[in-house]
């Protein structure tokens, strides 16, 4: 049998697995979500202490919050990535919330969006955050059907403009281990 789905701090030690999984976001010309898959990473040790000062609000744009990025890693492999926000913005309230996460193409269909999402709010209530907003396209029938899996109560829809689609809000009440 093999190794459950674990969540991960960003390590060294998974960097050609981590670039292979944003490598194929690229080649399928899809949005790199979560937003740090975006981070340049060509130095990776730099890249890794990006992160870690993310964590601690070192280093973000004015307009952002302090966030933890986390990798879902299984049989030695990154196959998600998911990022916690630490507070919410008016922005972030609209769209975006607290959890923002993304499985490698390749790894879909699996349960690891489940998995991710469930592991990431372990990580919320850990830090205190009890009550956790997500937001998705509602176009985006995976990923409402794995929010909704991990306890999620939707409680708006809305078109936002910026996006330019319907964006729907959900809440879950995140607990620890």
């Amino acid at each position: 049998m093999g190794e459950s789905p674990r969540l991960i701090a960003p390590s060294l030690a998974c960097k050609e697995s981590y670039r292979a999984l944003v490598a194929e976001f690229a080649a399928r010309g899809e949005e790199p979500i979560p937003f740090p898959l975006s981070f340049p990473n060509e130095n990776f040790e730099a890249f890794l202490a990006h992160l870690a000062g993310c964590e601690r609000g070192i280093g973000i744009p004015a307009d952002f919050v302090p966030h933890s990025t986390f990798w879902l890693v299984e049989e030695g492999e990154v196959v998600g990535v998911s990022n916690l926000r630490h507070r919410l913005t008016e922005r972030l309230l609209e769209e975006g919330g607290h959890i923002g996460y993304g499985i490698r193409p390749s790894a879909r269909g699996r349960g690891l969006g489940k998995a991710i999402l469930g592991l990431t709010l372990r990580e919320a209530a850990r830090r205190g955050i009890g009550r956790v907003l997500l937001t998705c396209a509602k176009a985006n029938a995976a990923s409402a059907a794995v929010i909704a899996a991990n306890g999620g109560a939707l409680e708006s829809e809305g078109f936002v403009a910026r996006r330019g689609e319907v964006v729907q809000r959900w809440w879950i009440e995140a607990r620890g281990p």
